[in-house]
């Protein structure tokens, strides 16, 4: 194996074991910034020693063991070992016994629901909770998180920074929450998950247009979290969500990698087994508002997966009762206020009744400041100057939408269309 080949599969492992090294470590030594660091030592010492000696049978368990090996020297010059000495001989027994395989250890999903929870704690903003999460749960980019957020890269660098030293100070405890402090912290931690899936979904940067591996870590971790509040509705709408988003996965890029859109995409690729669980979510969902005293609201996720379930059980893309999505789109547009919202609303109001009145809703967000540079803005723009005639200006809004996405498989489905507008 090449130097270059060995550098690809150790990003490879990375970005399949940081979620797992960052949380199993911080159940050890009980910082979740100082655990990052851990495993990003561990990962400087494989770039080092790989390239000579191979690529390990198990890399995660090496590069856990490595780590676990710096938090004990760490510990030793912090001067802290006295005081951790039990609890550290309790997780990791005898120095000649580190070497353990990651599989044997405690559940990979309890520590990871730990790891949501600590970043997600009430010491911090709901922003800066959401940002710590991403980058430590699935490895993030500043960037990517930034693009999630729709906010400049410095802002989420210093949230990051900020985050992690007031978990420090406090003393934050690496635990997952129980009773009123559970239901206080959820919102923020559905929300990690949400974007997680979505930065998996429809990856923001990179010659891929999905990470399919952050959409299972999200899509597993969301039933986690069902199990643990099994009686919380919004829990389940976004599973449900999620669930039905994933179904398609396998019809949303072509031969070569290339995107394949929503309406152009083969049905009968769609996986009917998480359409069906995601349908049952949804039920799940639905029925426990209904037995709320007077019926519960809706939150935002159990729109969106009604929303989704509209596309799940039209058998064409003629089917899809794009009336019901605009209105569920304007009930959802009154519980968030999200320009990406209105954004969405309008595509759907351009299906059910014409792209005139989608366009007018659109031309209002040409201003919004949180859409400033926001790719999908001018491309669905784009698709409905294209639909009403209007070619020139429909390739102006498709080369202005390839500017902006960092996507190079995304960036070449939007030059292509621009040059189909010419």
């Amino acid at each position: 194996m090449t130097v270059s080949e060995t550098h690809r599969a150790i990003e490879a492992v990375w970005r399949i074991e940081a979620a797992r090294l960052i949380a199993g470590l911080a159940r050890i030594v009980g910082d979740v910034g100082l655990a990052e660091e851990l495993a990003q030592d561990a990962l400087v010492i494989a770039l080092e020693k790989w390239p000579e000696a191979g690529v390990p049978p198990n890399p995660g368990a090496w590069l856990m063991s490595t780590a676990k090996h710096r938090a004990i020297d760490r510990l030793r010059r912090d001067q802290r070992l006295e005081r951790k000495q039990d609890e550290i001989g309790r997780e990791l027994g005898h120095r000649q016994h580190v070497e353990i395989d990651v599989e044997t250890g405690p559940d990979f999903g309890d520590d990871l629901l730990r790891l949501v929870f600590t970043a997600c704690h009430p010491v911090l903003s709901t922003e800066a909770r959401t940002a710590l999460a991403l980058r430590v749960l699935c490895g993030l980019t500043t960037a990517e998180i930034a693009r999630a957020f729709l906010v400049p890269e410095a802002t989420i660098a210093q949230r990051i920074v900020r985050a992690k030293k007031t978990l420090a100070r406090k003393k934050i405890p690496f635990e997952a929450p129980s009773g009123a402090e559970l239901a206080a912290r959820l919102p923020s931690v559905l929300e990690v998950v949400y974007l997680v899936f979505n930065e998996g979904y429809a990856a923001t940067a990179g010659d891929d247009w999905m990470r399919t591996g952050l959409c299972e870590d999200a899509l597993r971790l969301g039933r986690i979290v069902a199990g643990l509040v099994p009686n919380e509705p919004e829990v389940h709408g976004l599973v449900a969500l999620l669930e039905i988003q994933a179904s398609r996965t396998a019809a949303r890029t072509g031969p070569s990698g290339e995107p394949v859109l929503l309406l152009e995409q083969d049905r009968a690729r769609w996986d009917q087994l998480l359409i069906t669980r995601g349908l049952a979510a949804l039920a799940r969902a639905e029925g426990l508002l209904n037995a709320q005293e007077g019926g519960g609201t809706p939150g935002p996720y159990t729109l969106q997966a009604a929303i989704a379930a509209c596309h799940a059980r039209a058998r064409t893309p003629e089917e899809t009762d794009w009336t019901r999505i605009a209105a569920l789109y304007e009930v959802l547009g009154e519980l968030s206020r999200s320009p990406v919202v209105e954004l969405n609303r309008a595509v759907a109001v351009s299906m059910a009744f014409g792209p005139e009145h989608g366009l007018h809703l659109v031309d209002q967000l040409v201003a919004e400041p949180a859409l400033k540079n926001y790719h999908l803005l001018p491309s669905v723009r784009g698709d409905l100057l294209a639909k009403l005639g209007r070619h020139d200006e429909a390739r102006e809004e498709f080369e202005r939408a390839a500017s902006l996405t960092a996507n190079a498989r995304e960036r070449a489905v939007l030059l292509e269309r621009a040059r189909a507008s010419g």
